[in-house]
């Protein structure tokens, strides 16, 4: 099948194409980037005032499957990516059982290829159970397809047994997902320490439960010389942090979400639980310290750390809500009506930190476009104004703080591939 893609603005981090082409998809593959194309296709898009980009990538997703198929399927997670612009995504391994094998590797790929709709490469566990313990088969899950280990959702809490693990990563070049917070810091806490925690009565999360892992994992990795990737970046120190060990020489990389470049702990005015996440929500002079850290490109990676949750899980104590929010279907209008319209970044700059900069990071071949390459692309409406409306989300949950929120830029095709997925801004699938 041949698909022609007309008159759209062609962003391509990898060569720093930034102008009005066209592009030629034939049998799945990018056969021609260039002006005014006159092949005839098997479809025509008229892209004229959109951009034409890479698909998005997305390091640090939760697709909940196995286990916990009443938050989300890797049917319903791929599809609500797919809507969000997301060609390829990265689940973590906190599912139940747990992602600490290649035979759970191996499961995680063939039901993404059997059931989702976009790229799935799945994150193996750092220790067995993600109990701290014992170190998973680092070995045996890259060779079956792991992109990368992490305990997510918590940190190894033996630095030795860590180490060992970053030795093992760099043995078979796979990054070190760092999911970084002190439990002990934490001590049952339920937002950001600060003023806003004090008003509500709610025990307070610091700064140094987060800042304190940052700082021993950038250590290890410097001890070791692997690649560590930190995971949802929230706090200035943090990024302080950061920005010595990049002055140093050091390899290391960072993403932030959205809600963390987007909203501060003074949002939180009640008991909502589409407010609870891990990290919690920071301070304002946090929240503009992950925002120059994008800027600056000190933090190259934007990641939704998607994490649906059922009513139930949200809707009771703010003490007992689980944390997470999801974000696949939020993360681009969000990156272009707060990074974008507000200064903070170029088109080209947000587009890298959602496609070349995580490709890159994964060694993955993907996350540009480029002639002989796979035809996963996104196509965005720029200037779509509207409210994000959570009935409308192909996720399984709704729980994010956005519901209601006015946003600019809309995904309106996402191209997995060489196959339309995504077209007007509706899954395929449910209008045929």
């Amino acid at each position: 099948m041949k698909i022609l893609i007309q008159n759209g603005q062609v962003i391509d981090p990898a060569s720093q194409t930034n102008e009005v082409m066209d592009i030629l998809i034939e049998n799945g593959i990018i056969s021609k980037i260039e002006k005014n194309i006159t092949d005839k296709a098997d479809k025509t898009i008229n892209a004229e005032g959109n951009w034409v980009t890479p698909g998005f990538i997305d390091v640090h997703v939760h697709l909940r499957e196995p286990g916990y198929e009443y938050k989300e399927t890797i049917a319903t997670g791929t599809r609500s990516a797919a809507k969000g612009g997301y060609t390829t995504i990265c689940p973590m391994p906190n599912t139940n059982p747990v992602c600490d094998s290649d035979i759970m590797i191996e499961y995680i790929k063939l039901k993404a290829e059997r059931e989702g709709v976009i790229h799935v490469l799945p994150i193996g566990a750092i220790t067995k159970g993600q109990k701290g313990e014992e170190l998973s088969n680092i070995g045996k899950m890259a060779k079956a397809g792991a992109c990368a280990i992490s305990e997510d959702g918590k940190s190894v809490p033996s630095s030795g047994l860590l180490k060992t693990a970053m030795k093992y990563a760099k043995m078979f070049d796979i990054p070190v997902l760092s999911h970084c917070e002190d439990i002990n810091l934490v001590a049952g806490g339920s937002m950001n320490a600060g003023a806003s925690a004090q008003l509500l009565g709610l025990k307070g999360i610091s700064n140094d439960s987060e800042e304190v892992i940052v700082a021993r994992d950038i250590i290890l990795a410097k001890s070791t010389n692997s690649k560590l990737h930190i995971c949802h970046m929230s706090t200035k120190g943090s990024v302080e942090l950061l920005r010595q060990a990049k002055s140093a020489g050091q390899t290391v990389t960072a993403e932030a979400t959205p809600h963390h470049f987007t909203l501060s702990d003074d949002f939180i005015t009640d008991y909502d639980g589409n407010t609870k996440m891990n990290p919690p929500l920071r301070s304002k002079e946090d929240v503009l310290a992950i925002r120059q850290a994008l800027k600056d490109n000190v933090i190259e990676i934007i990641a939704t750390d998607h994490a649906p949750h059922s009513i139930d899980e949200k809707n009771c104590e703010y003490e007992r809500v689980a944390f997470g929010i999801v974000g696949l279907e939020t993360a681009l209008p969000l990156g272009i009506t707060v990074l974008v319209e507000e200064g903070w970044l170029t088109p080209m700059e947000l587009i890298a930190k959602m496609t070349y900069n995580p490709a890159k990071m994964l060694n993955i071949d993907k996350g540009t476009l480029t002639v002989g390459k796979a035809a996963d692309i996104t196509i965005v409406d720029p200037n779509k104004i509207y409210k994000i409306d959570t009935d409308t989300f192909a996720s399984k949950s709704k729980n994010t703080p956005f519901g209601g929120f006015e946003v600019k830029g809309k995904v309106i095709y996402t191209i997995v591939d060489g196959n339309i997925v995504v077209e007007n801004g509706e899954l395929v699938e449910q209008l045929n």
